[in-house]
């Protein structure tokens, strides 16, 4: 059992890893730059057994954040309040330094469709998406921070543009944000706009934590340069670029390393970090 007393540690302007269970000695013995970790929350909501036991050992050691891939913040239906209940004790649990979600939508009915799915930026979406990230600060007596999508087409029906919804809600909500510049880069090139005037127009003040990750290339029925969101590769130099362009404007941040597919050795991911921490200490 986790210890509810420990004092949760500082989320630190320093390179974070997605932690995989493959890489516990490792991290734990060679952590090189790293100096906090991130899981998936999902992952951890059993009672008990070895996820739990290596994630109260990690929590001793470096600074935590809690990442949710479940809750469906940008459906119509009504958050899954059992869902919620399992989120809220594992906070407890953990006292995680961050607590962070997509803005997306992932449920339909009673089917997890097991994907991050993109919403249209209308009012009524932005009324429904406040209610949801509110709920769920009130539920966890926490703020969490919402991540901004990789998108691979804009609705029709969209009147807001994404950097001005994410602003409504942190303005409606005080919730906080999650920039991945994965994400930045992959929309702005699949929708033909550019990573730069996207990342002028967000509302880097509200920023707890940034990404960085890979990505996979192909192209679609046209023949135009397709890019997917994989977290299997290295991080591109252009997205080290841009990751350097707006630690240059807002100062030190928790940077994160996400690797969640065709993992390597630690070593491989240790080097990302490694290079997350030079461009911070630049």
């Amino acid at each position: 059992m986790l210890d509810h007393t420990a004092r949760a540690k500082k989320l630190p302007p320093a390179a974070g890893v997605g932690y995989k269970p493959q890489h516990f000695s490792d991290l734990m013995k060679d952590p090189g730059p790293v100096e906090w970790v991130e899981v998936h929350a999902e992952n951890y909501m059993g009672d008990g057994g070895r996820p739990l036991a290596q994630l109260a050992a990690l929590s001793e050691k470096f600074a935590l954040s809690i990442h949710g891939v479940g809750l469906s913040i940008g459906g119509e239906d009504p958050l899954d309040d059992a869902h919620l209940t399992r989120l809220r004790r594992l906070c407890d649990r953990t006292r995680p330094a961050s607590f962070s979600e997509h803005l997306a939508w992932s449920t339909h009915g009673a089917e997890f469709l097991n994907d991050l799915l993109p919403l249209p930026y209308t009012s009524e979406t932005l009324d429904r998406v406040s209610a949801h990230v509110a709920q769920v600060q009130d539920r966890l007596g926490r703020q969490m921070l919402l991540e901004n999508p990789s998108s691979y087409l804009v609705f029709d029906e969209s009147e807001i543009s994404e950097t001005a919804f994410l602003s409504a809600i942190v303005d409606r909500t005080g919730c906080g944000l999650l920039l991945d510049i994965n994400n930045v880069f992959i929309s702005a090139t699949n929708l033909k706009m550019s990573p730069e005037a996207y990342l002028d127009a967000f509302p880097l003040h509200a920023v707890g934590e940034v990404h960085v990750g890979g990505h996979d290339e192909d192209t679609d029925d046209a023949g135009e340069r397709l890019l997917i969101d994989s977290h299997a590769k290295p991080v591109v130099d252009p997205v080290w670029q841009l990751l350097d362009r707006t630690l240059q404007r807002t100062g030190p941040l928790p940077v994160l390393v996400e690797w969640d597919n065709d993992v390597p050795e630690w070593p491989v991911l240790r080097a990302e970090a490694s290079r997350a921490a030079r461009v911070l200490a630049a």
